[in-house]
């Protein structure tokens, strides 16, 4: 019996994937869920889980982003201390 093949928007392929990412069911289970065809799920899955995914990306410049101000930070408390440590030294001696 020959098949009818349909079509899915991008969204709805997301979805898909998102929910077998999300809840941990098995795909076979979604595809049921879903009414679509389990090796159909499973080559999306498969393919986001090459690509790392859309989200992914915007993640990893995310995180990018937030260990340049972490470094940036920790450069800006590094001074900061040597600083407050400078001054501590100049009080000592202009009490003496």
């Amino acid at each position: 019996m020959a098949g009818k093949r349909g079509k899915f928007d991008a969204e709805f392929r997301e979805g898909a994937v998102r929910i077998v990412a999300e809840t941990g069911k098995p795909i076979a289970q979604v595809a049921q869920d879903l009414g679509i065809n389990e090796t159909t799920l499973a080559s999306w899955v498969s393919r986001a889980r090459r690509t790392g995914g859309a989200s992914a990306t915007g993640e990893s410049e995310e995180l990018a982003r937030l260990r340049r101000e972490n470094a940036q930070l920790k450069k800006d408390n590094k001074e900061l201390a040597m600083e407050r440590d400078v001054l501590k030294r100049c009080m000592v001696l202009w009490v003496k």
